[in-house]
């Protein structure tokens, strides 16, 4: 597993698919490590080159604190980007990935060819309700709130036929250090992009798994309004994590785009 210093901390990431083809970044949900993209880079590896990495606080990335919120996670991501020496890339983000993935396209948009944003929004979630699980993990672990979120992340037919799975994919989030998950929280209570997403010059594709519960379908697609000439999509029969449950319907609208 490769590691990058990007930002003063260090990143784990992996490089997948074909060196020299076009170009996809990948960024991780809240609780999540890179392996919720496995079954979308199998799809795409023959055609595409693949970034993947662990959010600092996330996987084996450094937990440390970001006193920025998000704007600290898209200084890493471009960090990376520079590590691995890509200038620009298409950039799919998923959840807090996708509020990281907004920032930098706001921020820094020649580093953005293509915007790709799944199951986010621009502002997520009330202060009162991020404060609450803050609590809950510093005070409990992950492990004390993985029953809940997990009922949010998947469909009910995931859950109830693919238990070994699920079972693995909950193991993944308890398992997230509970410093790192109250930081990435407080970055995402104090984000709110509404404004700013407004001038979002990339082309962007926005998707929304249907039986979402973490961020709901009309909040994804309220998102997607507020950016100029976005397309948006549902995945049918997906939740939080459509590249968990619906991996070639991930990859093909994403191969569709990039080559559109």
């Amino acid at each position: 597993m490769p590691f990058s210093r990007s930002n003063d901390i260090v990143l784990s990431y992996r490089r997948a698919g074909r060196r020299g083809a076009p170009r996809i970044a990948f960024a991780n949900s809240l609780g999540s490590d890179m392996a919720i993209w496995d079954g979308v880079i199998d799809e795409l590896a023959a055609d595409f080159d693949l970034l993947l990495y662990d959010k600092r606080g996330h996987g084996l990335s450094d937990v440390v604190p970001a006193p920025r919120g998000i704007r600290d996670h898209s200084d890493d991501l471009i960090g990376l980007l520079d590590h691995v020496g890509w200038q620009d890339t298409m950039l799919c983000g998923l959840s807090v990935g996708g509020v990281i993935a907004m920032d930098l396209a706001v921020r820094a948009p020649a580093r953005v060819t293509r915007l790709v944003l799944m199951d986010t929004a621009a502002k997520i979630g009330t202060p009162d309700a991020w404060n609450a699980r803050i609590d809950a993990v510093l005070d409990g672990g992950v492990a004390s709130i993985g029953e809940a979120i997990m009922a949010r992340w998947f469909s009910p037919d995931y859950r109830a036929g693919q238990p070994e799975a699920f079972s693995a994919w909950r193991r993944m989030l308890e398992r997230t250090p509970a410093a790192g998950y109250a930081e990435t929280c407080k970055a995402l209570r104090d984000a709110d992009l509404t404004d700013a997403i407004t001038g979002i010059t990339a082309p962007t594709l926005v998707i929304a798994g249907e039986d979402d519960l973490s961020t709901p379908p009309a909040l994804v697609e309220a998102t997607a309004r507020r950016i100029p000439g976005a397309i948006f999509h549902i995945i049918k029969g997906a939740g939080h994590l459509p590249c968990i449950e619906r991996p070639a319907d991930v990859a093909a609208l994403l191969r569709g785009f990039a080559n559109g």
